[in-house]
């Protein structure tokens, strides 16, 4: 028998993950598949959102119809515009669907519905402000023109600062040294940075981190470096004195205790993740369109 309570559905997808849930009631059911970004490679996104809906319906024990019938989220990497979105909408099933960027469900799975600020330093960055139900992105232009204070920033600042140790513009330093043993000198250095992909580079970040813990001169330098861009995306996104600011992304809450103490004093705990984000959305566009309950099912 298929189930007659009215669900909603949403999708989180990014670059590592896509994950397709559908809550009923308070009651969730999630399936996970690979990387789904629509702009790097589209049908390989769609292949995995749809091997995800599948799945879903496999453990709901639901028709493809019948999910398709129910009011849809879908938050994903590389929706850059109304064109792609509208693209990534007619090539799903659903009858109901709203598609956008994955950073939006970001921000509203870690602000929930309050207003704040948010920095996301993980491999890539990106910083928005939430006010109403209006939401404003700045940053995520990438790792070659932004993605400021991001993991693979750091890297790369870690390999610059050291070539700048190597020629003796930089005090003494562990992480330098470390660095240059790594990669057996400035020759190996500038090799390495001339091909390595973000994640290559933002591997290189909690090295930083915890030389940085350690008071390494050159390490606490790049995480001040860091704290700024955030600071400065923090006061460009209008921040006020008593609203909230998160921390989120892998490297993101190592800047707390270097940025200036009007920011420190406002930092909050996520609200959720992103995939509660994407719920709170879904739901918000079921009751927009007066589709909360999905179209009559029949028992199979």
């Amino acid at each position: 028998m298929e189930t007659t309570a009215p669900f909603i559905v949403a999708i989180d997808g990014g670059g590592t993950r896509c994950r397709v849930v559908a809550q009923i009631g308070s009651e969730r059911t999630m399936v996970e598949t690979g990387s789904a970004n629509v702009s790097s490679d589209f049908t390989a996104a769609i292949h995995e959102i749809n091997l995800g809906l599948n799945g879903l319906a496999q453990r709901l024990d639901v028709s493809m119809d019948t999910l398709a019938s129910a009011p849809a989220y879908i938050g994903l990497a590389g929706v850059t515009g109304a064109v792609i979105a509208e693209r990534v909408r007619l090539a799903l099933p659903f009858r109901h669907a709203r598609v956008e960027d994955d950073r939006v469900a970001a921000v509203r799975g870690s602000l929930g519905a309050g207003d704040g600020v948010l920095a996301h330093c993980g491999t890539g960055s990106f910083f928005a402000v939430q006010s109403g139900s209006t939401i404003r992105l700045i940053g995520g232009w990438g790792p070659v023109l932004g993605d400021e204070a991001s993991a693979q920033w750091v890297g790369r600042r870690a390999l610059s600062y050291t070539l700048e140790h190597i020629d003796g513009r930089r005090p003494a330093s562990a992480l330098a040294e470390r660095l240059i043993a790594q990669f057996n000198d400035a020759a190996g250095v500038v090799a390495f940075a001339s091909t390595a992909q973000p994640a290559q580079l933002g591997a290189l970040a909690p090295r930083v981190t915890a030389t940085a813990k350690d008071g390494d001169t050159l390490a606490c330098q790049i995480m001040r470096d860091g704290a700024f861009e955030i600071d400065r995306a923090v006061r460009d996104l209008d921040w006020r004195i008593g609203q909230p600011v998160c921390l989120t992304g892998g490297i993101g809450p190592y800047y707390a205790e270097f940025l200036p103490a009007d920011v420190r004093a406002a930092l909050t705990r996520p609200v959720g993740e992103p995939l509660d984000g994407a719920l709170a959305l879904a739901e918000a566009y079921a009751r927009e369109i007066g589709r909360s309950d999905p179209e009559p099912r029949q028992t199979r």
